[in-house]
């Protein structure tokens, strides 16, 4: 017997041969996998075994003669399908995450493994285990299936770290697709999908293990790969794709930008904070701030950058490095201070500079957990050196809406409250950056926590957004802080009287007092309150002082003397 192959035929005796390889391949397969598939070169299973009726609900008989996209989730079918065509030019993959169409839906991310036999008629043999994927919890681009940006940093670090570890070479690409929103404009609904799927599919396949690409902004993308991926083979098969899906063949222009992480002391915890930045640097990119050319030519420096950024601001919070400074919350109708918020200025910046900056890097690499709980931490020793039976000082801290859900903030916040029973009525939570709480449901228990403890709640930037109601409706607070853009706009339109005065009428009804920041005038002063507004805020009784004492007597007191008020 003589089997045609690519090219001519093989004899029985090599065609004996060959399936003895293959006898071993299966053989050392299940050692490691739970499915094993031989396919032909046009994707046909011609081979299966292993546990194929509990994980996808097949046995081997039903599924043998099935095209591979018949078993393959919906989510991953592109991917697949890119997968075997670049084996036809590399020979084998190893350690891709796949899902299959499962007895319940999609099955978990499996490992797919395999390599393509040139000389068995181009054959491909794979094989999938259960239970590899540490990432299949991790969100993803509804579009694409690559994983959405805010989680990709984390994932990156991980792979990178691993992979270090085991003595390979990866880099992080960012990849930016110019002009893609306005070739998608040019597609019809199917043709659409299909190149957004195709893309994603092209970026997880070039990816390590299969699955370590990001969607990071509308037109960009990122990926960990191995050193060995030709960056700019990688540029034209995008590129080429996009043509040959666009009616008009322009397609898009790529343009990459490439960091290698080769420090191996970096723990992967920073690794992850570093790539936050550097993805959120390339973000900025895409919105114009830098040009893509410059980033490119920038990006190493900026990953070290990032590192040296997040080693000082982790040393500037284990050391304290920082102060507070206080800035009086006053009564609108009576001029007496109620309690004063506690602001923080860092050592290292000038005397008036504001700490915007340094609290944006906090939020943007996750640090700011770490840094609220330290200003808390300041906070209590602060109130400690005045006598413990005397209210004399309140003073609120910020609570970043980051750190709301953080359970490592959250869990030594509440342990710092336990050993200091004593400033229950001494010390007040202000929570900034409230829509970055993504579970409202969580926040509310971690607010009730709080003020069942004595302590009082406000939520700041109340009115900054349609948002602010359904914050209210959800969030059982003691206090809400009207954010100052929206008292200047209330002041300066006919009808913001009414809106504010409403505002102010709705937080009385809920039994909720109200603050109106940046009141830098006596004009905002009366203003906000005629509307009802209980409390005010602003330079008006002078900038915020690390010495509380400059607020006695309170600058400016007098206005309220003079008013009448």
């Amino acid at each position: 017997m003589v089997v045609e192959v690519q090219g001519g035929s093989i004899d029985p005796a090599t065609v004996a041969r060959l399936k003895a390889e293959r006898d071993r391949f299966v053989a050392l397969a299940f050692c490691w996998a739970d499915i094993l598939m031989e396919l032909d070169k046009d994707g046909k299973i011609v081979f299966v075994g292993g546990t194929t009726l509990p994980i996808l609900g097949k046995s081997s008989k039903d599924i043998t003669g099935l095209h591979i996209d018949s078993i393959v989730a919906d989510v991953d079918r592109h991917m697949i399908r890119h997968l075997l065509k670049i084996t036809e030019q590399f020979g084998r993959i190893d350690g891709v995450q796949v899902r299959f169409h499962g007895i319940h839906g999609p099955t978990p991310p499996m490992a797919l493994a395999g390599y393509r036999l040139d000389d068995l008629s181009n054959h491909f043999f794979m094989a999938a285990r259960m239970g590899a994927s540490a990432d299949a919890g991790v969100a993803r681009d509804g579009e694409t299936g690559l994983i959405d940006g805010d989680a990709f940093a984390e994932v990156a670090a991980h792979r990178m770290k691993k992979r270090q570890a085991a003595g390979e070479d990866v880099k992080m690409t960012v990849v930016s697709m110019e002009d893609l929103s306005n070739l998608r404009e040019r597609l019809d609904e199917a043709s659409e999908q299909s190149l957004m799927k195709t893309v994603g599919a092209s970026l997880r396949a070039h990816s390590v293990d299969g699955d370590a690409a990001a969607r990071i902004g509308p037109e960009s993308y990122s990926l960990v790969h191995d050193a060995s991926l030709d960056i700019s083979d990688f540029e034209r098969e995008i590129e080429t794709m996009s043509r040959d899906a666009d009616p008009t063949g322009e397609g898009v222009s790529i343009q990459t930008a490439t960091v290698d992480v080769d420090d191996a002391e970096i723990s992967e915890e920073d690794l992850a904070k570093s790539l936050i930045y550097v993805v959120n640097r390339f973000q900025e990119a895409e919105g114009g701030a830098f040009t893509i050319k410059s980033l490119t030519t920038n990006l190493s420096s900026l990953m070290s950058e990032a590192a040296a950024s997040v080693e000082g601001f982790k040393k500037v919070v284990a050391d304290g490095a920082f102060d507070l400074a206080f800035q009086p919350i006053i009564g609108s109708r009576d001029g007496q201070i109620h309690h004063y918020e506690a602001l923080t200025r860092f050592h290292s910046g000038g005397k008036n500079e504001s700490p915007y900056r340094y609290i944006t890097f906090a939020e943007e690499t996750g640090l700011i957990g770490e840094f609220d709980l330290a200003v808390a931490g300041k906070a209590v020793e602060w109130l400690g050196k005045w006598p413990r039976n005397t209210s004399r000082y309140k003073i609120a801290v910020n609570i970043s809406g980051h750190s709301v859900g953080n359970e490592a903030y959250v869990s030594s916040l509440h342990k710092l409250l336990r050993d200091n029973p004593w400033v229950e009525d001494k010390l007040m939570f202000e929570i900034t950056e409230s829509s970055r709480m993504a579970d409202l449901d969580a926040a509310n228990v971690f607010i009730q926590g709080l003020r069942k403890s004595g302590h009082h709640v406000c939520l700041d930037d109340f009115g900054a957004g349609s948002a602010s109601f359904q914050y209210m409706s959800a969030l059982e607070v003691d206090v809400v802080k009207l954010d100052g853009s929206a008292i200047r706009n209330a002041q300066s339109g006919p009808k913001g009287r009414a809106f504010l005065t409403a505002m102010a009428s709705l937080c009385k009804s809920l039994a909720v007092e109200t603050i109106a920041e940046m009141i830098d005038k006596e004009e905002g002063l009366i203003f906000v309150r005629d509307c009802g507004v209980n409390y005010v805020q602003g330079f008006l009784f002078g900038q915020p002082s690390p010495n509380i004492k400059d607020f006695d007597p309170l600058p400016m007191g007098d206005v309220f003397r003079r008013r009448r008020l």
